[in-house]
């Protein structure tokens, strides 16, 4: 059997398309190993998000072609979002690069690997209007066997302005809602316990199943919470302009839904927004926010920031920070915007925003999270919560670490409790990013 080693970059959705390739090459004879230097082929799973995303996919990919030297028969592959963006580019900067596949062409990967017998480099980044690989059992080579990621769609229709991910992964296609309900019985069989549902629009879901019902993501997640009543369920990514009241209707009646919610803001100026082609206004989100939280009052709501959008002013930045304020987030994404060729951005706007200015921004925003995430984890000292058990503490193996089910990781002496376990914890002490405590 040949050695297979795969290193992913980037969101959630390119960990579980590993998982959907690993699955794929070991019925054709692979093996998983966890070095590089073991392997007869690498795949570098990629994200195009940002230039920084796929310079250091770049920079990596250059350094794995050393291994060339001493393993002749090694293959190296790049797979994922930069594949489809790049295409043919990626060969013309890569010398050491064999095998190029986009998002929707994992099916035919044994394929391709077979044509390199006979050709010196292979490529397939057609993109596909129905694949979602439903009947694909994922092999979770990357998991820590008690949370598990089951993709429900694939691609993107909203096609902001300065987003690849609608031209990388295609348009909306959703899965069969049986194919996902299987999946995630087969988890809560192996003995996970949580399972997070991905999708780039999750509240964009949509199926009709083989009697004509018609299926929407409140449907969905309400249906297999209901199945799975002693696992855990969480969801990403939700889109503003989409979220429904029936949506957090169905997560405050359901308990094993968690309290945590992933709301993307991007930006706090109604008119950068527009710019951002995000279909929301600055009103429309602070309002769904409200709404939110009069149905979960405990509910822990993160978000994604984009500092220097085109055009931005320092008006609209300081939109940007007060929106941050009133929401009042526990997390968050904070990025400098980067032009991505090919988006409507690129070709319709100037990226004025000096760099320094940019830097400067993203740094106000950062320092005002970090203040912000510090203070919303001292509401939560004296309380407990049941934190499920996710492994060892990295500073000693005598403290485990998990999370509650706002998604806040906590620290706390292992006493007699193990992995896998949900245990209540007593909130003690804590910084910006984590809660320390100890078992009740």
């Amino acid at each position: 059997m040949k050695k297979l080693y795969i290193e992913t970059y980037g969101c959630q959705m390119n960990f579980a398309d590993s998982e959907v390739v690993a699955s794929v090459l070991v019925s054709h004879s692979y093996i998983p190993v966890a070095y590089a230097d073991e392997a007869d082929l690498i795949l570098i799973n990629t994200c195009s998000i940002s230039d920084n995303a796929e310079k250091r996919v770049l920079a990596r990919t250059r350094e794995l072609q050393s291994l060339k030297k001493r393993n002749g028969n090694l293959k190296i592959g790049i797979i994922g979002c930069m594949a489809e963006r790049m295409q043919q580019e990626l060969f013309e900067k890569l010398e050491g690069v064999d095998l190029l596949a986009g998002p929707d062409s994992y099916r035919n990967l044994p394929q391709l690997l077979a044509q390199l017998d006979a050709e010196e480099r292979v490529s397939d980044v057609l993109l596909s209007t129905s694949e979602t690989y439903e009947d694909i059992d994922p092999l979770r080579f990357q998991s820590n066997y008690i949370s598990a990621f089951v993709s429900i769609m694939r691609g993107c229709n909203n096609f902001c302005s300065y987003c690849v991910v609608p031209y990388t992964r295609g348009r909306e296609r959703s899965r069969p809602v049986e194919s996902i309900l299987k999946e995630t019985l087969d988890l809560q069989e192996k003995g996970y316990k949580e399972v997070t549902f991905l999708g780039q629009n999750v509240n964009s879901y949509d199926y009709s199943d083989s009697e004509g019902k018609q299926w929407r993501f409140p449907d969905l997640l309400g249906h297999i919470a209901k199945q799975i009543p002693s696992m855990r369920v969480r969801y990403a990514t939700s889109h503003p302009k989409d979220i429904s009241e029936e949506l957090i209707e169905v997560m405050a009646a359901q308990d094993n839904i968690c309290n945590s919610l992933h709301l993307p803001l991007q930006s706090g100026s109604t008119v950068v927004l527009d710019k951002m082609n995000r279909k929301y206004t600055r009103e429309d989100y602070l309002k769904k926010v409200e709404m939110i939280k009069s149905k979960i009052p405990d509910i822990a709501i993160s978000t994604d920031v984009i500092a220097g959008f085109c055009g931005e002013t320092e008006e609209d930045h300081k939109l940007t920070l007060s929106a941050m304020k009133e929401v009042d987030y526990y997390y968050a994404f904070m990025f400098k915007y980067s032009e991505r060729p090919g988006t409507l951005a690129a070709k319709k706007f100037d990226d004025d925003v000096p760099d320094e200015v940019k830097g400067r921004r993203l740094q106000e925003i950062i320092e005002l999270q970090q203040n912000m995430s510090l203070e919303h984890n001292k509401r939560d000292l004296g309380k407990t919560f049941e934190v499920l058990i996710e492994g060892y503490s990295k500073k000693s193996e005598l403290q485990l670490f998990g999370r509650t089910p706002q998604n806040k990781v906590v620290v706390f002496d292992k006493g007699n409790a193990k992995p896998s376990e949900t245990v209540k914890v007593i909130i003690e002490d804590c910084t910006a990013a984590t809660l320390m405590g100890r078992l009740v």
